[in-house]
């Protein structure tokens, strides 16, 4: 029996982690029940993450330096703070960020400047705020634009003004908390919703599932071992899951095959290694199939830039047979990707029929002397698993082809039929950017859960959107 992994969007709320309850939680002279910033403020400070000044206040107005952004993040996502000798001849091993400065420089989440110094005291700006937060919670930003992209897209942060992100502005205290609570806390953002796309279960006899990402935020109940789980996204060494019955963060080590990645890391080099080539059918003076006013090339070669856009965002390398509207010959598709050193293939296309047939199938080549069978059907069914969930079309199964692309290739190979272009159900999924966005994010999480099975480290890339 076949098992579907369905991308599961939050529309609701199994345990009640409200705005009240993390309002009570904390308070501070100068944060005034009425302040803006409060509930994030507040459930930082349950969690140890941010602390007043020694008697009461949080200095919400006061600029964040490097040395507190430094601190601030490395206890969010867990890094060791002890105190100790630095790379940087102005931060001294009794300095409060210490050890917070060198945890956060060597899981490349900040970094120094050329003369060696750190400057810990300078002022954090909005822009480098929204760099760290990505590198820090696997936003897999490259820059201040995308980092800002990043946040927000996840309703973490907004502009200064509806154009503007004020990527030049120095950043207060109570503004990083915001930013920083919603980035662990998805239900403190401006538009509450993320995708559960993990599998996962627990291998601990009895799992405490919290509010926050450390011991020291409260449990909501716990989760009986080899209970089933889905998992969302992951904070350090802890990840946010909903079971059945309760929904909240757990530590991910008693969770079967969700090797906690570290803050700012690839994630593995074997990940690092492995090329993935994408071949979007037909193009240039070759249509595919058509039908109601679409054409099969267009749509296959859209999907497959937005799977692009996904797999950039990874330490995956990529090769496209195709990125513009040219036609390369069925040899020169496979030859590309042998000479690229694909470590699998993954041609897109539309089908096409009598009008009447529909639905998704997904092929991939049998032979005797084929040593890729084994894995080009395990990447098949992972594929199309995924698609179907996304689309809900009819399932046409996981088939043996033997289309020129698959067959002459020398790596784990399939041909995906997203849907029939010709049929009246299946084309509403094929025009429209929204649903090839889903079938692209579809191609994406099927190639993750190939590799997830395979024994590659790929949980944190679940999140990406």
């Amino acid at each position: 029996m076949r098992k579907t992994v369905f991308v599961i969007l939050l529309v609701f709320v199994i345990w009640p982690l409200t705005v009240s309850n993390i309002q009570a939680a904390q308070s501070f002279k100068d944060v005034g029940s009425t302040h803006r910033a409060l509930v994030s403020i507040n459930y930082l400070a349950e969690g140890g993450i941010v602390s007043g000044n020694g008697n009461g206040h949080f200095l919400p107005d006061k600029t964040v330096t490097r040395a507190e952004a430094a601190t601030m993040i490395g206890r969010a996502v867990g890094l060791d703070g002890t105190k100790r000798n630095t790379r940087f001849h102005d931060v001294g091993s009794q300095s409060f960020a210490s050890g917070y400065i060198q945890s956060a420089v060597d899981a490349k989440i900040i970094s120094g400047y050329v003369d060696g110094s750190f400057k810990p005291n300078n002022p954090v700006t909005r822009g480098e705020m929204a760099l760290l937060i990505s590198r820090a919670f696997h936003y897999n930003a490259t820059n201040t634009a995308s980092a800002a992209e990043a946040l927000m897209k996840r309703g973490i942060a907004q502009g200064i003004t509806q154009t503007d992100f004020g990527y030049t502005y120095n950043i207060k205290r109570a503004d990083f908390a915001v930013f920083l609570a919603r980035s662990i806390n998805y239900k403190l953002r401006i538009s509450p919703q993320v995708s559960f796309n993990i599998e996962t279960e627990v291998t601990a006899s009895s799992l405490n599932v919290r509010t926050g990402p450390s011991t020291a935020y409260g449990a909501v109940g716990s989760i009986p071992k080899g209970t089933k789980v889905q998992g969302s996204y992951i904070v350090g060494e802890w990840m946010y899951i909903r079971s059945s019955k309760l929904e909240g963060f757990v530590n991910s080590s008693y969770l079967s095959g969700t090797d906690t990645p570290k803050p700012g890391e690839n994630n593995g080099q074997s990940v690092a290694s492995q090329m993935i080539v994408i071949d979007p059918g037909h193009g240039g003076h070759d249509p595919g199939a058509s039908g109601f006013g679409l054409k099969e090339k267009d749509v296959v070669l859209d999907t497959s830039l937005k799977v692009k856009a996904l797999l950039d965002k990874t330490p995956f390398k990529l090769t496209m047979t195709r990125e513009t509207d040219v036609y390369p010959t069925l040899a020169k598709r496979v030859e590309i990707a042998k000479a690229a050193k694909g470590n699998i293939f993954v041609s897109i296309h539309a089908n096409k029929f009598n009008g009447a047939a529909n639905g998704t199938e997904t092929y991939y080549y049998s032979a005797a002397t084929n040593p890729y069978v084994a894995d080009s059907k395990l990447l098949a069914t992972k594929i199309q698993n995924r698609l179907l969930a996304a689309w809900n079309l009819r399932n046409r199964d996981v088939k043996k082809g033997n289309f020129h692309v698959i067959r002459e290739n020398n790596m784990p190979a399939v041909l995906v039929e997203m849907g029939f272009i010709d049929n009246e159900k299946d084309v509403e999924k094929l025009k429209s950017p929204e649903w090839r966005q889903k079938a692209a994010e579809a191609i994406f999480y099927g190639i993750l859960d190939f590799y997830k099975e395979k024994g590659f480290n790929v949980t944190s890339y679940y999140s990406i959107k």
